[in-house]
């Protein structure tokens, strides 16, 4: 190309219909693009109803609760870093057998009421199982009998997730965004820098005596996709120099 000729300019992305990671609000209107009986397509349109919620969020957080939910089953849900919410709802509505769910954030969104009324308006055995808790993490103490879920906590807050989940032996599933990368990572001539930091926290769950499994959801939803399970066994842990070593330990929360 001629030096004098100017540069295309970058194509633009354009979300369709149903793009499952457009931004793009979810109004009473597009109840429509969601006519079927499963479960998901009765929560969207819901969602729908609510008027409160970026698509994305709705698919990052069933893809979340129903690969979850094939592996952990009952306990008290505990969602952390919950933002609205809605992850909680969809683990009690995929697995009834739980008693109740806790959404814990440092600030609790407005559109949380509004979606709270909204699911139980249209599912009435929810009323009352859906507690939300403003304030930090460690505002809710952890039992073994919990499951644990985060959908993108930023940076350590995953890391510091999966450490109060070990700590009281709690299944846990988290889908972590936002990497602290390590430019020198003894791994990272083989990987991405951001994956290197998701098979650290694979390595310490399994170090603590976690079952692990690691998944994919769709990347249309989210590039950051990547779904880190962990079910406790009664394996006893490694030593801690094992389970938390150089690259595994990122620093402590402030």
């Amino acid at each position: 190309m001629d030096e004098t000729t100017p540069s295309s300019p970058a194509p633009a992305i354009i979300h369709t219909v149903g793009d499952p990671g457009s931004r793009k609000r979810l109004t009473p209107p597009a109840a429509v693009h969601y006519p079927g009986t499963g479960l998901f397509d009765h929560i969207a349109r819901v969602v729908c109803l609510a008027d409160c919620m970026p698509r994305k969020e709705l698919f990052e957080a069933w893809e979340t609760a129903r690969r979850t939910r094939r592996r952990l089953h009952g306990g008290r849900v505990v969602d952390m870093a919950a933002g609205h919410g809605l992850l909680a709802f969809m683990m009690l509505l995929i697995d009834d057998t739980s008693p109740c769910a806790i959404a814990v954030d440092i600030r609790k969104p407005a559109m949380h009421d509004k979606l709270a009324a909204a699911f139980v308006a249209e599912w009435p055995h929810l009323a009352g199982r859906v507690t939300f808790i403003e304030g930090r993490l460690e505002t809710v103490e952890l039992f073994p009998t919990d499951v644990v879920v985060s959908a993108h906590a930023c940076g350590h807050l995953t890391d510091h997730i999966l450490d109060m989940a070990i700590a009281a032996r709690a299944a846990v599933s988290v889908l972590p965004c936002c990497h602290v990368t390590y430019a020198h990572h003894p791994l990272v001539s083989w990987m991405a820098p951001d994956l290197c930091v998701d098979v650290d926290r694979a390595h310490r769950l399994m170090a603590a005596g976690y079952e692990v499994r690691a998944q994919l959801i769709p990347e249309a939803v989210t590039p950051k996709n990547r779904l880190l399970i962990g079910s406790p066994t009664k394996k006893p842990p490694q030593h801690p120099r094992h389970a938390r070593g150089r690259w595994a330990a990122p620093p402590p929360l402030k």
